[in-house]
């Protein structure tokens, strides 16, 4: 190699190496706050809820992501806010229609942009058959994502009923007593 191809290629590396040097560092992210992110979430889950049974179609669905899927056992998924809409306010029609959620539990991701509530629920509606009152019991599983205004909104849900109870066995009778003669 000639001198000034020496030259040229030194050069070249010292200059590459000096725009390394000016490129600052990305700034490391602050750590989550998965707890208060848990607890945002399962805020807006509990308002979803309260404004399901206040019967306010608009307020209920208003939790939803565009981009918002639901997983109903037996029926096909539901795609969208608007389409979430129309079965929001069929359900609504019943007047029998109550929602009750307990054992609610979040998990966050360490990234803290997504987030899992897993819970039970009790369903109450009308039954088409009998026209009484009826409650179904099940699992709801809710997927949470941060929108780019930093809101939280529901991306999707799975709906799982857990079927009636399991009828309970009658207990064995005990032995009977040997004779005695």
């Amino acid at each position: 190699m000639t001198t000034s191809k020496l030259a040229v290629a030194a050069a070249a590396v010292a200059f590459a190496a000096s725009l390394s040097a000016c490129a600052k560092p990305e700034a490391a992210k602050p750590a989550v706050d998965t707890a208060k992110v848990a607890e945002a979430v399962k805020a807006d889950l509990t308002q979803m809820v309260a404004d399901f049974n206040a019967r306010d179609a608009a307020k209920a669905v208003a939790h939803d992501a565009p981009d918002y899927v639901s997983m109903f056992h037996g029926q096909p998924n539901v795609v969208g806010p608007e389409a979430d809409l129309a079965i929001t306010k069929l359900q609504m029609a019943d007047p029998a229609m109550k929602l009750a959620v307990s054992d609610t539990v979040v998990d966050v991701a360490g990234s803290g942009d997504m987030a899992v509530v897993r819970s039970t629920y009790a369903y109450t509606f009308t039954d088409p058959k009998t026209k009484a009152a009826a409650t179904e019991n099940g699992n709801w599983v809710v997927g949470y994502k941060t929108q780019a205004d930093g809101a939280w909104k529901i991306a999707w849900a799975v709906v799982s009923d857990t079927g009636p109870a399991p009828a309970v066995a009658p207990a064995a009778a005990a032995p009977a007593a040997p004779a005695t003669k």
